[in-house]
């Protein structure tokens, strides 16, 4: 593995763990706790932070997405269309993600995060240069593909716990 590619096992990694920690002992109701009508619930943001990486890692990668491939699309029984991300999600859609468990969510993510390892363990540094979306200008480049995941990824992880520390506070103070 080459040094940029260490590089960015390690960021997933990381990413990995914020998730662990910020689902840890949470019940179903505890995962779309809402902290008012317009916020997303941590169950939400894990949801949707794997969905996106499943997504962009799979397209990258030309493979089937796990949500499809393994079967967790049925497992976590959504309202919504088989390619949907959360992208886009209005506070209504955000609500429609309950009843799921913390081992859905765990699961879900330590799925796609061992297909983002496994894929991005076999790059080079000139994989890396490849351009993989002409819609952008400048052309976006698989390392800077993989970094806006791990970006985008990093800030909901750090919301699901934010979220998570106010719910404890009130719980605290109740």
């Amino acid at each position: 593995m080459t040094t940029s590619t260490a590089l960015l096992v390690d960021a997933f990694g990381r990413v990995r763990g914020l998730v662990h920690r910020s689902a840890k002992g949470l019940s179903p109701e505890q995962l779309s706790a809402r902290l008012d009508d317009g916020a997303n619930s941590i169950g939400w943001l894990l949801w949707h932070l794997s969905r996106v990486q499943d997504d962009h890692i799979a397209d990258v990668a030309g493979t089937e997405q796990a949500w499809t491939a393994d079967g967790w699309a049925e497992r976590f029984g959504l309202p919504f269309e088989l390619q949907a991300t959360g992208y886009g999600h209005t506070s209504s859609d955000v609500a429609e993600v309950r009843n799921i468990t913390r081992d859905q969510l765990i699961g879900y993510h330590d799925d796609v995060h061992d297909r983002t390892v496994r894929y991005v363990a076999t790059l080079s540094d000139a994989d890396l240069e490849r351009i993989v979306d002409h819609k952008w200008t400048p052309p976006v480049t698989l390392a800077v593909r993989l970094v806006s995941v791990i970006s985008d990824d990093l800030q909901h992880a750090g919301q699901a716990a934010f979220v998570r520390g106010v719910m404890e506070r009130r719980e605290q103070r109740s």
